[in-house]
C-alpha cells in the first residue's frame, strides 16, 4: 500500500475511536484495537487485549470524561502495513500527549490498534 493511503487509513480510523469515544461508546473504542492490544496509560496503568481496554474506557467514560480532540496528530509510515500517530489531546476533563499508537493494516483491509501509549494529565 502507498504511503499516502496508509496514513489516510490511519487518519480515518483515528477519527473514528474519537467519534466513538465521543458517543461514550466503549465497545466501539475497543473495537479498534486488535484483541491482543497492548495499552500503558500513565497514569493509570497498563492494558493488555480488547475487554481490559474496553473496561478502562467504560470507566472513563461513566466517570464523564468526553469530547476528546486530537491537537496537531503527526503520522509516520513504519512500513508497509504500519503507522505511528503521535498528538497532544485534550477533553472536558484532562488532556495529555499520545507517545505511540502504533496502528497496524489488518486482513479486513481495516487499520487496528497494536499499541496505544499515551499519557493524562488532569485539568
Amino acid at each position: 500500500m502507498m504511503q499516502q493511503q496508509l496514513i489516510a487509513k490511519t487518519r480515518e480510523a483515528s477519527e473514528r475511536w474519537q467519534r466513538y469515544f465521543n458517543q461514550g461508546d466503549a465497545s466501539g473504542c475497543a473495537s479498534m484495537y486488535e484483541q491482543k492490544a497492548d495499552m500503558i496509560a500513565k497514569p493509570f496503568g497498563h492494558y493488555r487485549g480488547q475487554k481490559e481496554i474496553e473496561i478502562f474506557w467504560r470507566r472513563l467514560i461513566d466517570q464523564g470524561y468526553a469530547d476528546i480532540r486530537y491537537l496537531e496528530p503527526k503520522i509516520e509510515v513504519i512500513d508497509d502495513q504500519a503507522t505511528v500517530l503521535s498528538s497532544h489531546w485534550a477533553m472536558n476533563k484532562a488532556q495529555g500527549v499520545i507517545t505511540r499508537e502504533l496502528w497496524v493494516m489488518q486482513a479486513d483491509g481495516e487499520m487496528r490498534l497494536r499499541e496505544d501509549h499515551f499519557e493524562a494529565k488532569a485539568d
